[in-house]
């Protein structure tokens, strides 16, 4: 696939742009050029490889998902100026 001058421009427009009339040609050799290296990426085959998130293989640790209180209000109130019920009490800021 190529991208000719006047798709440059719609893009352009599209991602609300300015482009002048000089900077057509090299935003289309640009465009052209990161369009024919996803085709080459497209044309890996990737049978059996595995996604990955990250370049080194990480092990997750994992907990099980359950809502807790964490079982430290009291230590995590416990430098603030004012408290209430575990909560921390701030100032009024709007009316």
């Amino acid at each position: 696939m190529s991208v000719d001058e006047k798709t440059v421009r719609r893009i352009a427009h599209l991602a609300r742009i300015a482009v002048a009339d000089d900077e057509v040609a090299p935003l289309q050799g640009e465009l052209n050029a990161i369009l024919a290296f996803v085709e080459q990426l497209s044309a890996v085959d990737v049978t059996g490889v595995e996604a990955m998130t990250s370049v080194t293989p990480m092990a997750m640790k994992k907990r099980k998902d359950v809502v807790t209180d964490g079982g430290r209000a009291v230590d995590v109130v416990a430098n603030a100026p004012e408290t209430e019920d575990h909560y921390f009490l701030v100032p009024k800021v709007v009316e």
